[in-house]
């Protein structure tokens, strides 16, 4: 049995690594290297619980700091671990830190790299996401890109060989959680809202300007607030309880997330996960961004960019989107469809 060492550390990582790891043990000797990008409990050990995925065999314990320092360290420890286990292949996920520096400790070291979600692109390099998912795909040996976009974006820039559309796994997780939550979910007076890039949680004065918008909405509010963005308003003397019409509670589990988007009117966000789950759900966005990786959910209004003009959000929040496009990421099996394919090409390797 050939072995795959996994590389995760963030929680949009814990989400995709749930179908992928229940389709890839089927078939290889799967190990997790968890490098602790993400440590909190919230956004960690209870998405393993939650979504029954196996303790990782390495826990890295990275943590929290700058880029460079963060990725440099992942690197050495993640590079002593391939030493060690000597994999048929690494696959890694997205466009963290941790995707990256698994990425370049398996190419250095000359083990096949596969990455999933290959191809996304959101066109500004300010963003480290960004370079993180450039750079993997131009070294990685097999590349799952989750919808035509994708893939275009990949032969633009000259990768032809080895990439495959399967459709996104996130929506084989988003299945699962749909089954587990049931469908009789009631829809309330809220709108529900994420941030945690920098750009809108790290300038005090836009984050309190959010915020007081936020606040205006003639909608409930719940916010589960990154643990970081707590620590910004609590240094800066900002007493939160002015906000009254927001609810921040802390960082919620994966299916909770969900329920949330499910019962809300509205989502508000930052993350390219939520605004992808929001169309899965079927659930209108706004993203206070000026630029998307997932293009596809811009259609008939169902996730509208907003970034200079915070204003319109009470106007946008009312819009309703036009007709629903389906099946843009899948068909809800595309974690089947890339283990079959990993099986296909490393036998043939």
């Amino acid at each position: 049995m050939k072995k795959i060492c996994v590389i995760i550390g963030a929680r949009p990582q814990f989400i995709k690594h749930a179908p992928v790891e229940l389709a890839l043990k089927k078939i290889f000797n799967v190990i997790s290297i968890h490098t602790g990008q993400h440590y909190d409990e919230k956004m960690s050990d209870i998405f393993f619980k939650q979504l029954n995925m196996d303790k990782p065999a390495y826990m890295l314990e990275v943590g929290s700091g700058s880029h460079g320092k963060q990725t440099g360290i992942m690197l050495e420890k993640i590079e002593e671990v391939l030493l060690n286990e000597k994999p048929d292949a690494v696959l890694v996920y997205g466009d963290t830190n941790s995707t990256l520096s698994g990425a370049l400790a398996a190419s250095k070291l000359h083990i096949p790299v596969i990455h999933i979600e290959a191809g996304l692109r959101s066109y500004n390099k300010l963003m480290p996401e960004e370079v993180n998912r450039i750079l993997t795909d131009h070294i990685s040996d097999f590349l799952f890109a989750p919808t035509d976009t994708a893939v275009s974006n990949l032969l633009q820039e000259g990768i032809k060989k080895s990439v495959y559309k399967t459709g996104d796994v996130m929506y084989d997780t988003v299945l699962l959680a749909k089954k587990v939550l049931g469908e009789d979910v009631q829809v309330k007076d809220q709108v529900l809202v994420t941030l945690h890039r920098p750009y809108n949680t790290d300038n005090l004065v836009r984050l309190t300007q959010i915020l007081t918008i936020l606040n205006g909405l003639k909608y409930a509010i719940i916010f589960p607030i990154h643990p970081r963005t707590r620590n910004i308003l609590k240094a800066a003397n900002v007493d939160i309880s002015i906000f009254d019409n927001i609810d921040f509670i802390d960082p919620v589990s994966y299916f909770d997330l969900i329920r949330f988007q499910m019962e809300s009117k509205c989502i508000i966000t930052d993350s390219g996960g939520v605004q992808k789950e929001a169309y899965l759900l079927k659930r209108k966005c706004i993203t206070l961004r000026s630029e998307t990786e997932w293009v596809e959910t811009l259609v008939n209004g169902w996730n509208t960019l907003v970034f200079e003009d915070l204003e319109k959000l009470s106007i946008l929040v009312e819009v309703q989107p036009g007709s629903y496009v389906d099946d843009v990421y899948g068909d809800g099996h595309a974690a089947e469809e890339i283990a079959a394919l990993i099986d296909k090409n490393l036998k043939n390797d």
